[in-house]
């Protein structure tokens, strides 16, 4: 297979040199070029013809935003957006994604060999998933369902009034939109949903603030120990793994500061298995688009505790990473397209 070629596009002289040195240490990477604004961008585009940019936030002469926007309408190609940890790149990048941004990943720090290294091991593995990115939005035409056991029964009625029913869902990349998807699908007085994104720990307020606005649901980031109810969405806050405890009848939401797993925090495997535990046969589960394997031996377990399970499909997934791995390991019953999957998690949860 040939390397897949980058451009790099970031007004920072010193993240163009750091950017191009870690990812030409990957064999499978070339950095064609780089540019130090939207503009000389757009020509080196036309010049070099990249497989995919890497695009800072914010930048002189053009906003990126802005230039991503003409890029997805004129020319779509993938896209992997670098930002800063603060509260506006949160909130820029999570805009950048719903642009079509396929992924993203944090400014580079010059500094420790070892944080330089794994951030390397990062972008890296980010890049060359998104050469293989769907760059286009999902199509709302209905698609047909996909079950690999049991028939397809009928959705029902979505009112709920009980806690005996837990939705859990997991994603990586593309996952920002996918679940905003998902949970704009559901209804107020849904099952109580417990959810794991791969997301850097700065962003996790601002995602669960976007989400909020555009659910039924109340969506927050979950605290230590707080009960989980029906009607709210749970999102795990900055650097920790989100778990489900039982109490009693009921279940509650702890938090997990510790180690990563498969090289996340919070991971979907960690979650997927405390739901297993906690709730096994009374849960319903998704892994949504996303890259790498993680939640695929969560979902597993869940399937073998009882759950219902369900991946998205390939055909509306940015990356069928994690969806894909789960599919292959056995873990799903249902292979879904992104715009079922609510309906498809109600149905089931009332099963």
């Amino acid at each position: 297979m040939k390397p897949c070629r980058v451009l790099i596009v970031d007004d920072s002289a010193v993240v163009r040199q750091l950017l191009t040195e870690l990812l030409g240490q990957d064999p499978d990477i070339e950095v064609v070029g780089s540019a130090a604004d939207p503009l000389l961008a757009r020509e080196k585009i036309k010049r070099l013809n990249p497989d995919v940019l890497t695009l800072d936030v914010e930048m002189p002469r053009m906003d990126g935003l802005a230039f991503l926007e003409n890029l997805m309408r004129l020319r779509p190609m993938p896209v992997v957006m670098v930002s800063s940890l603060t509260e506006r790149g949160a909130d820029v990048t999570l805009q950048a994604v719903a642009l079509g941004a396929v992924d993203f990943v944090s400014k580079p720090r010059a500094g420790l060999a070892q944080g330089l290294s794994e951030y390397a091991e990062e972008i890296c593995a980010k890049v060359k998933a998104a050469a293989g990115a769907r760059v286009r939005p999902p199509t709302t035409t209905a698609q047909p369902l996909l079950r690999l056991d049991t028939p397809v029964r009928a959705p029902m009625a979505t009112r709920f009034r009980t806690t005996d029913r837990l939705i859990a869902i997991g994603a990586s990349a593309g996952g920002t939109e996918a679940l905003r998807v998902v949970l704009e699908r559901m209804p107020p007085d849904a099952p109580a949903v417990v959810l794991t994104q791969h997301i850097p720990g700065s962003f996790s307020r601002s995602f669960a603030e976007r989400l909020d606005r555009h659910s039924p649901m109340l969506v927050r980031e979950a605290r230590d120990g707080e009960m989980i109810l029906p009607g709210h969405a749970y999102l795990p806050p900055g650097d920790h793994h989100l778990r489900v405890i039982g109490d009693g009848a009921r279940w509650r939401c702890r938090l997990d500061p510790g180690p990563p797993v498969n090289r996340h925090r919070p991971a979907v495997d960690v979650l997927f298995r405390s739901v297993a535990q906690s709730a096994g046969a009374n849960a319903v589960a998704a892994i949504l688009t996303g890259m790498g394997d993680d939640g695929a031996r969560g979902l597993l377990d869940l399937r073998q505790a009882g759950a219902a399970t369900l991946v998205q499909d390939e055909a509306t997934s940015v990356v069928w990473g994690m969806p894909g791995a789960a599919v292959r390991l056995g873990a799903a019953q249902e292979i879904v397209p992104l715009e079922a999957i609510a309906a498809r998690l109600l149905a089931l949860a009332q099963v």
